[in-house]
């Protein structure tokens, strides 16, 4: 009998156990660690599969319209007949006095809105003169006057806004929903991102993965060139070449998946595959072209030009084709200055494609199951800035309006109301924490429950905040 066999014919029955547990223990805190690490989906399955919702939803596809540098809410929805009687009166001492604002350093005057306001469709809500198209789908908007952010600059309050975060590094709101519902279309991202002018201030963490997955994160769509970069293949290889890279590549990054199980090499995998079946499948989405004559004249679309209109017509393309996420951003909406023809310029750019897109969706039976957001980071003052010859607002963070419609919202409705001069909340407020909330909920989802294990902690895009608010839910 040799020495080793000997050894373990001596150890006692208490010795075995004591080994043993520590083996067990072991492969236990591997485990742990694994679905810590993943987020608790499985390895070997695909990341990217539909995935059941909490509870039946509302809504299953979401297109995000971000109007980058934020837009004067009070020069198009939050019509305030006492901000016009008191215009170039300084603003009361009581609101000035520990004010803290952007730009405005010394007590400003009051300005009213040079634009007009007319109640639009059966619920009567007031838009201005400044978006008329939109005015004739009013009836299918639940305004919402009352939301909150707490920050006042673009880069962290578009963070906010996006991630629940002022911070680099959290998962934006696409990429939760990305990673909590995962995708009904197999040949395109579930989260696509469209751009009009530069990118916002926060940069592409506006639509990052942060802590998630990078499978989850958005993938920017471009109007000229490769729609997605790199994907086109390199001159002298064709398909088939291409196919038996990726299918070699991919073999030897699932033996490593097996083995080490971390998430990133799933991420490789599926992307490699993805981007393999999008040649095919983003060359036909993303030529317009064949959209009949009426739609072209009902967005306003140019086959073949950058737009916000394009960009429009194909966020109906995208969820049409069960993308779930769709994040349009519009850039130059900032306006210190030149308001008044910065506002008009702007608004003839989104009004008529934003009113096609609702319509356009209604009338396909889209509508219902795709929820419609338009917003930005924050709002605007009720006083001037600068010269009163060419008038702008300063940023303002307390009390600003944003819309939704379709996907399960309550239509020609208006929710919560700012003061007598659209200064702060004067009803029903709505924080940011809440607004998410209420978004995920209307795809099913509780933000509560919407977790992923990062540093030992379940982080949500609410943190410890955030409530449902079932008045505006249909």
């Amino acid at each position: 009998m040799n020495e080793r066999m000997q050894q373990l014919l001596n150890y006692t029955r208490r010795e075995f156990f004591q080994r043993a547990g520590m083996g067990v223990g072991g492969a236990a805190l591997t485990t742990l660690l694994a679905n810590d690490l993943l987020g608790n989906i499985p390895t070997g399955t695909n990341p990217m599969a539909a995935r059941q919702s909490h509870f039946a939803p509302k809504a299953k596809n979401v297109i995000f319209l971000h109007m980058v540098g934020a837009p004067s809410h009070l020069d198009l929805y939050d019509a305030k007949p006492k901000l016009q009687e008191l215009d170039g009166e300084l603003v009361p001492d009581k609101l000035w006095e520990g004010l803290r604002l952007a730009f405005i350093r010394e007590q400003p005057k009051l300005m009213g809105s040079p634009f007009a306001f007319k109640r639009q469709g059966e619920a009567g809500i007031p838009i201005s003169e400044l978006m008329p198209h939109l005015g004739s789908v009013s009836d299918e908007l639940c305004m919402i006057h009352s939301l909150k952010t707490d920050h006042f600059n673009h880069a962290p309050a578009q963070l906010f806004f996006q991630t629940g975060f002022s911070r680099f590094g959290r998962p934006s709101l696409g990429s939760w929903v990305n990673y909590g519902l995962g995708s009904e279309n197999s040949n395109l991202p579930g989260f696509v991102v469209l751009i009009t002018g530069n990118v916002a201030g926060a940069g592409n963490s506006l639509w990052g993965s942060g802590f998630l997955p990078s499978i989850y994160q958005g993938v920017e769509f471009r109007s000229q060139g490769d729609p997605v970069l790199f994907l086109s293949n390199p001159k002298g290889m064709t398909g088939e070449d291409r196919k038996r890279i990726i299918d070699s590549v991919n073999h030897l990054n699932k033996v490593q998946l097996a083995d080490v199980g971390d998430p990133e090499i799933a991420t490789r995998i599926n992307q490699y595959e993805m981007a393999y079946r999008m040649q095919t499948a983003v060359p036909e989405l993303m030529d317009i072209s064949n959209e009949p004559k009426h739609i072209h004249e009902q967005y306003g679309t140019e086959p073949g030009k950058a737009s916000f209109a394009n960009n429009c017509l194909l966020a109906r393309r995208l969820v049409e084709r069960g993308v779930r996420f769709v994040q349009l951003f519009d850039q130059g909406w900032d306006h210190h200055g030149g308001l008044v023809n910065g506002l008009k310029r702007k608004c003839k750019q989104v009004d008529q494609p934003i009113a096609a897109l609702i319509k356009d969706l209604k009338q396909r039976g889209l509508l219902d199951d795709t929820l419609v957001v338009w917003g930005a980071e924050f709002g605007r003052t009720p006083m001037v800035q600068g010269d009163r010859k060419s008038p702008g607002r300063d940023h303002h963070k307390d009390a600003y309006s944003v819309w939704m419609a379709g996907g399960g919202v309550k239509r020609g409705f208006a929710y919560g109301k700012t003061d007598d001069i659209g200064f702060n909340v004067a009803e029903k407020p709505m924080h940011v924490n809440d607004f998410h909330a209420t978004l995920l909920h209307l795809l099913g989802m509780d933000h509560e429950r919407l977790t992923f294990k990062f540093q030992g902690l379940d982080m949500r895009i609410t943190g410890v905040a955030g409530n449902v608010v079932p008045e505006i839910i249909a």
